[in-house]
C-alpha cells in the first residue's frame, strides 16, 4: 500500500508500522481463523460419515448446517456494524464462534441434532465478519488503497482454507478429532484480547495514529459518511438495479465458492480415489493461489484508479475476470482425466474468481456508504441461501446422476449470466 503515515517520528531510526496496516493485519488474521474454523468440518466430515454411515445427500445437509445460522446473522450483523461500529460487533462474533468451534466435537459425539445446532450457532456468530471487515476497511483506508486493503483481508480469509485443509488431517491422525477444534478456538479467543486493546472504529478515535497518517487517510476519502442511526431503507435499496448487481454477484460467488469449499475433498475421493490426506493437499493448493491473486487484483485496481481510470470501469474489468475466468475453468473441469489436471483447473477457477473482490465487494461502499454494512449483510444473506442450495444440491446431483458434471455446467452458466448483468447494471456513483 502507498507510503505516507508510517509514523511521525522524523529523525528516529526505528521503523514504525502505520496503524492502518496493523488493523488490516488483524482483520486478515481473524478472517483466516474464520475460514479455518469452517474448513475443519469439511475435512473431519469424511471420517465422521464413514463412522455413522451418512449418505451423500445427508452429508450435504451437515456441510450446510453452519449456513443456516449465517443466513440470518448477515443482515442483522451488517445493521449492527452500521449502528455500533465494526470493532465491538466483530469482537463478540469471534468470541462466540470460537466457543461454538470448541463445542463441535462434543456435540458430534452427543447426537446429529446437537452437531447441527452447534454448527448453526457457529454460522450465526460468523455472519458479522464480512460486514465488519468491509466497513472498517472503508473507515481506515483512503480510496486509492481500499482495494489492496480488501485484498489483504480476503487473502487472510482464503489462507484460512489452506491452514484448515493442511492442519486438520494431520491433527485428526495424531491428536484425534478434538485437536483442530481446540487449537482454532483458542487462537480466536487470544485474537479478541489483542483486538479489543488496539483497534478503534475510526482512525480519528485512535490514540496510536499519527497526524501524518490521519491526514493521508482523510485526504484520500471521496466521502466520509456518518450513519444517521435510522433503519436502512430496504424498499429503496431493493428498487435500484445497482443493488441487484451486487446481490446477484454475491449469490453467484457464494454458489461457486461453497460448492468447491465443501465438496473438494469428497470430489477427489469419489472421482480420482485420492485418500483424505492427499485430498487435503490437493484441495489446499488453490486457496494459497487465490490469496495471492486477490491481492494482485486489489493492487491492480488501486493502480488503475490512481492513474485516472473511472472507478466503475475498473470494478467491471475485475468483476468480468472474476466470473468469466471461473466459468471457463469449471467447464474444462468436466473433462479432467487426472487429479493433477483437476487441481490445476480448480486453482484457475478460484484464483480468477478472487478478482471479483475488487469488483462487487468494493462497489458496496461506493453506492451506499451510509448503509454499507447492511447492504453487505443483505447480499451475503442472499449469497448464503445460494450456498445452502448449491451445497445440498451438489450432494443430490452426485447421488442421482453419479457425477459432478451437471452441477459444474450449471454453475458455469450462472457465472456467465451474472458477469453480463453486472456490466450492464453496476455504477460507481453513490446511489443511496
Amino acid at each position: 500500500m502507498g507510503g505516507g503515515g508510517g509514523g511521525g517520528g522524523g529523525g528516529e531510526a526505528k521503523i514504525m508500522v502505520a496503524e492502518r496496516y496493523k488493523m488490516v493485519a488483524l482483520l486478515a488474521s481473524v478472517l483466516c481463523l474464520c475460514n479455518a474454523d469452517r474448513v475443519v468440518m469439511s475435512v473431519a466430515i469424511v471420517p465422521l460419515a464413514a463412522k455413522y454411515g451418512w449418505s451423500s445427500s445427508f452429508l450435504g445437509i451437515v456441510q450446510s448446517s453452519f449456513l443456516w445460522g449465517y443466513i440470518f446473522s448477515s443482515v442483522v450483523g451488517g445493521a449492527l456494524v452500521d449502528k455500533y461500529g465494526g470493532k465491538k460487533v466483530l469482537a463478540w462474533g469471534v468470541a462466540l464462534w470460537s466457543l461454538a468451534t470448541l463445542l463441535t466435537p462434543s456435540a458430534a459425539n452427543h447426537s446429529t441434532a446437537a452437531l447441527l445446532a452447534v454448527r448453526a450457532f457457529f454460522g450465526l456468530a460468523e455472519g458479522v465478519a464480512m460486514p465488519a471487515m468491509s466497513t472498517l476497511s472503508s473507515s481506515w483506508f483512503p480510496t486509492h488503497e481500499r482495494a489492496k486493503a480488501i485484498g489483504i483481508s480476503m487473502g487472510g480469509f482464503h489462507l484460512g482454507n489452506l491452514v484448515g485443509l493442511l492442519l486438520t488431517p494431520i491433527m485428526l491422525s495424531t491428536i484425534g478429532i478434538s485437536g483442530p477444534f481446540i487449537l482454532f478456538s483458542t487462537l480466536g479467543l487470544l485474537w479478541v484480547t489483542r483486538w479489543a486493546s488496539t483497534v478503534t472504529n475510526d482512525p480519528r478515535e485512535s490514540p496510536f495514529v499519527t497526524q501524518s497518517e490521519l491526514r493521508l487517510i482523510q485526504a484520500g476519502k471521496s466521502n466520509s459518511v456518518a450513519n444517521s442511526g435510522k433503519f436502512p431503507p430496504l424498499r429503496l435499496l431493493l428498487s435500484k438495479l445497482p443493488t441487484w448487481a451486487i446481490i446477484l454477484s454475491n449469490v453467484t460467488n457464494n454458489w461457486g465458492y461453497f460448492v468447491l469449499l465443501s465438496w473438494m475433498p469428497v470430489y477427489f475421493k469419489t472421482v480420482f480415489n485420492v485418500n483424505l490426506k492427499q485430498a487435503a493437499w490437493f484441495s489446499a493448493v488453490p486457496w494459497g493461489s487465490m490469496a495471492v491473486c486477490g491481492y494482485i487484483a486489489g493492487a491492480a485496481s488501486d493502480h488503475l484508479i490512481k492513474a485516472g481510470y473511472p472507478v466503475i470501469l475498473v470494478r467491471k474489468i475485475m468483476q468480468s475476470i472474476g466470473f468469466i475466468g471461473p466459468a471457463i475453468s469449471l467447464l474444462c473441469l468436466n473433462y479432467a482425466k487426472s487429479p493433477v489436471v483437476a487441481a490445476i483447473l480448480i486453482t484457475a477457477a478460484l484464483s480468477l474468481g478472487s478478482f471479483s473482490q475488487a469488483g462487487y465487494l468494493l462497489n458496496i461502499q461506493e453506492i451506499a456508504p451510509e448503509w454499507a454494512g447492511f447492504l453487505h449483510g443483505l447480499s451475503n444473506s442472499a449469497g448464503t441461501l445460494a450456498a445452502i442450495i448449491s451445497t445440498i444440491g451438489t450432494g443430490y446431483f452426485v447421488q442421482w446422476l453419479g457425477s459432478f458434471q451437471a452441477f459444474l455446467t450449471l454453475t458455469a452458466g450462472l457465472y456467465f449470466v451474472t458477469a453480463i448483468f453486472f456490466n450492464l447494471c453496476a455504477t460507481g456513483d453513490r446511489v443511496f
